[in-house]
């Protein structure tokens, strides 16, 4: 019994260390994406700026340009974060991840039909894209739906969703004008470039909502592990909470999605690499702390260190698409198990 207590305290703590760490990490690039731009700012200036200090020059650079970036920035990594890490844990495979099953896509096609066809601007967009993201994973669901919801089916269904909802979008912006196109050009590859202030109340509100529900799904996600027979004798009806988790990580999605367009594979590593770092824990909270570290990681690199301004989401998409290559080659070594 005492070396069960102990291991116990060991994980304990390896989860605290690293989850400081995580965080700890988090901050310092948050600072860093303040500090760094055409203008170096020291970092008592911006910590100034921070704590609500009129600086001169700081003020107006930092407060109101580079901070409500860097806000949505981490908001939009912890979102898709968690999505994708409830996603993977719910269907048992690292594949079932947003990205690949064209949730965002979902949210994507309808910004630019919006835009394209109807010159919507602004707050109905996101609406627009909130709503539409949710109805396509329900639609996924319910096309997945045989007698239950397995996950390489509804992996299978959403990658062929995911494709005609990228038809969809290339066919739109072909048919609108040149500078209706180049405003719907986030909703293809992820962009921070054009978040502002006005970005940060809803999608700090819908965070707000959306992590209680999520960390609060998380205690039945555990127990489904057991399977469905287990889980159901311990009072968790397996149905109704795969659909309730799918909402939930919907909505993540479908937020982070509005605020930035769909920054690529953000999803799909974050649940990895916090896998990695604690391995056999709860990996909502290091998910979204990972995935906060690789939005904030990407714009840095994406606005400052390249010879050119590159979206955010080409960047994640340049670190994940190796990772997908990868894992796919390893299913071929395991005789298909990832």
């Amino acid at each position: 019994m005492s070396e069960l207590a102990a291991g116990r305290t060991a994980r304990v703590r390896r989860r605290i260390v690293v989850t400081a760490v995580l965080a700890v990490l988090v901050v310092a690039l948050f600072l860093v994406t303040l500090v760094v731009g055409d203008r170096i700012y020291g970092l008592p200036d911006v910590l100034g700026v921070v704590l609500g200090q009129d600086v001169p020059g700081a003020s107006f650079t930092v407060g109101r340009l580079r901070m409500p970036r860097a806000i949505v920035a981490l908001l939009v990594g912890a979102a898709f974060g968690m999505a994708g890490t409830l996603f993977q844990t719910m269907l048992r495979n690292p594949l079932a991840s947003p990205d690949i099953l064209g949730v965002g896509y979902g949210s994507s096609a309808a910004a630019v039909v919006a835009i394209g066809f109807f010159g919507a601007q602004g707050a109905v967009v996101s609406v627009v894209a909130v709503v539409a993201g949710l109805a396509v994973a329900l639609l996924l669901y319910a096309l997945s739906w045989r007698g239950g919801v397995q996950g390489a089916r509804l992996v299978l269904i959403g990658i062929a969703l995911g494709t005609v909802l990228l038809a969809v979008i290339q066919w739109v912006l072909t048919r609108t004008e040149v500078y209706k196109a180049a405003e719907a050009l986030r909703w293809l590859s992820g962009s921070l470039s054009s978040a502002f202030w006005g970005d940060v109340p809803p999608l700090a509100l819908a965070m707000l909502i959306l992590t209680p529900a999520a960390f609060a799904l998380s205690r039945r996600l555990s127990v489904l592990q057991l399977g469905d027979d287990a889980a159901a004798a311990l009072g968790v009806k397996p149905d109704p909470t795969r659909l309730l988790i799918v909402v939930v990580a919907v909505g993540l999605i479908s937020v982070a999605t509005a605020a930035a367009g769909p920054v690529a594979f953000v999803a799909f590593l974050a649940g990895p690499i916090a896998a990695r770092l604690l391995p056999g824990a709860s990996l909502l909270a290091p998910a979204a702390l990972v995935g906060a570290a690789l939005v904030l990681a990407a714009d840095l690199i994406g606005s400052n260190l390249l010879f050119t301004t590159i979206p955010v989401g080409v960047v994640t998409g340049a670190v994940g698409a190796p990772y997908l290559l990868w894992l796919v080659a390893r299913s071929n070594r395991t005789g298909g198990r990832l």
